[in-house]
């Protein structure tokens, strides 16, 4: 992290914001993208100063988050993970329809807590269907295991990183306090916009897309339009072949009026010659 210090005082590391600012606008662009072209983003943050940003900002978004704890193999054994939301569906079925009530007070009770565990552990990922695009984590530190899962996956890793994490592990690392309060409202609201405009430009793409499309063919004109159309069409073709038959049948010059029209010319210009010289 020496790179990204920007001085020391009273013991206290300053990080140098400017650098913070420029990783900041690289990360928003990347995950834009990413969004635009379909992608998905975990949120993960599971300390005390985190926990309600992370979740506030990806229900937002409608993005999924894990707030509580990272249970080992949620990326790498995805599809056990899986199954365990799936059960938390069905404890969610069983209590909505009211069959925990019609079970002794043992076995409802077990149940429930069974269900309210789940629902903390995988409540934010119950509508992730594949594996996300990109994870967004504040404090790498205390999330090791989901930034090592996410590199042993491939999927690039955007994170808050404070003077004590180690930035070479991390794909986009942003500089920053990860134990303040306010540096997680921040970060967690960033990265929500960047989605909610990727959202944004997906839809417009859409928009465009059906403008290019040819239009329609105008509709069927009606009997009558078209009975007029036909009769406008043979009236000209009528009077397109009267003025050939006239023209066909106009008298043909002979050669005697050929030469009168020519004698006529010669004399015109001997006039006009004959009186130049005068």
């Amino acid at each position: 992290m020496q790179r990204f210090i920007f001085g020391e005082r009273n013991g206290i590391y300053i990080i140098d914001l400017q650098q913070t600012l420029d990783r900041i606008d690289t990360a928003y662009r990347f995950i834009r993208n990413a969004v635009e072209d379909g992608g998905t983003v975990l949120f993960v943050g599971t300390k005390k100063q985190s926990q309600e940003s992370v979740q506030r900002e990806a229900q937002r978004v409608g993005m999924p988050y894990v707030n509580f704890r990272w249970l080992g193999g949620m990326l790498t054994n995805f599809a056990t993970m899986h199954k365990r939301v799936a059960k938390l569906d069905e404890f969610d079925q069983v209590i909505d329809s009211g069959e925990v009530d019609q079970m002794i007070k043992k076995e409802s009770l077990k149940l429930r807590r069974e269900r309210d565990k789940l629902q903390r552990n995988l409540g934010g990922i119950r509508r992730l269907d594949k594996l996300p695009s990109i994870i967004f984590v504040i404090d790498t530190k205390k999330e090791h295991i989901a930034v090592v899962e996410a590199k042993r996956m491939g999927i690039p890793v955007i994170a808050v990183v404070d003077t004590n994490c180690d930035p070479d592990m991390i794909d986009f690392a942003i500089p920053g306090n990860d134990d303040a309060i306010r540096s997680s409202n921040l970060m967690c609201r960033i990265v929500a916009d960047a989605v909610e405009e990727g959202r944004m430009l997906a839809s417009k793409k859409g928009k465009v897309e059906v403008a290019t499309t040819p239009p329609p063919p105008p509709p069927a004109l009606d009997e009558a339009a078209q009975q007029k159309a036909r009769n406008e069409a043979a009236a000209q073709q009528r009077e397109r072949e009267e003025r050939l038959l006239a023209a066909k049948e106009a008298p043909e010059k002979t050669d005697t009026e050929v030469v009168v029209v020519e004698n006529e010319s010669e004399e015109a210009r001997t006039e006009v010659q004959e009186s130049a010289g005068a």
